[in-house]
């Protein structure tokens, strides 16, 4: 990789990492997108991406945890299944384009129907928000395991985390709210990048001397978001950049 290419890529991880992590993700899917228009060579795409989920994962999951927003009850069912399939899953070199924009076009309406809960929920008179908890209830456990597993294959095939199809999940299904969901979904992409990246590396893979690098401005673009995402950010303003971070990861689906 060129000076002149990692230093376009700083800035723009630093973005991704803030944007993904004000919502409890880790930018997996926009470091992808990123890395695609630069024309970075697909075979280090997938574990650069995963890598540096690990990083933006954890610090989004102490900053939402230490605000009181995490729920173990709501986190191990899918996290216990997802772990073996993620690895499975970064095992695996499938011909997945098809698999991909599939999954893209969902995300894309999924992304609308986000927008639309939270554009309504700043409406007057428009009910109880996405923010109300009294509405919520954890989905029963045989049914987490089995959407974790689902979830863990398709995100260490496709390089992510799973955190694009898990909070969309827990919104739309009134399992949780969206800091709660936060919470959740930056522990559980934090496990699946592991698994996924252990995966990879049993294959072979081995980091490169611009990692640091990359990890470093996304780090510090996911601490700033994650701090006003679990602190400052309202759910109606979470739901729309949540929209916001699906429509990043189904266009990069589709169109690569």
């Amino acid at each position: 990789m060129t000076g002149e290419t990692l230093a376009i890529l700083l800035p723009l991880f630093l973005v991704v990492g803030a944007l993904y992590a004000s919502v409890g993700h880790a930018g997996a899917s926009g470091y992808l997108a990123v890395m695609a228009m630069l024309s970075i060579a697909p075979e280090a795409m997938r574990p650069t991406a995963l890598s540096i989920n690990v990083l933006v994962a954890a610090i989004a999951f102490a900053q939402f945890a230490r605000a009181g927003h995490f729920r173990w009850r709501l986190f191990w069912p899918f996290a216990l299944s997802s772990m073996p399939a993620a690895y499975l899953g970064g095992r695996l070199a499938l011909p997945t384009h098809a698999l991909k924009v599939s999954i893209g076009v969902v995300l894309l309406f999924t992304a609308a129907r986000m927008a639309w809960i939270g554009l309504r929920a700043s409406k007057p008179g428009a009910g109880p928000g996405a923010g109300s908890t009294n509405e919520f209830r954890p989905p029963a456990t045989w049914g987490a395991l089995l959407i974790g597993a689902a979830i863990g294959i398709v995100s260490g095939i496709t390089g992510t985390g799973g955190g694009i199809f898990l909070s969309p999940l827990l919104i739309l299904l009134r399992w949780s709210d969206t800091k709660r969901t936060a919470a959740v979904a930056s522990l559980f992409v934090l496990v699946n990048s592991l698994a996924g990246l252990a995966g990879l590396a049993h294959s072979g893979w081995t980091p490169g001397p611009e990692l640091a690098w990359m990890a470093l401005a996304a780090g510090v673009g996911g601490a700033a978001g994650s701090w006003f995402g679990s602190r400052r950010a309202p759910s109606r303003v979470q739901n729309v950049l949540l929209a916001c971070v699906l429509v990043v990861a189904g266009i990069k689906l589709v169109t690569t």
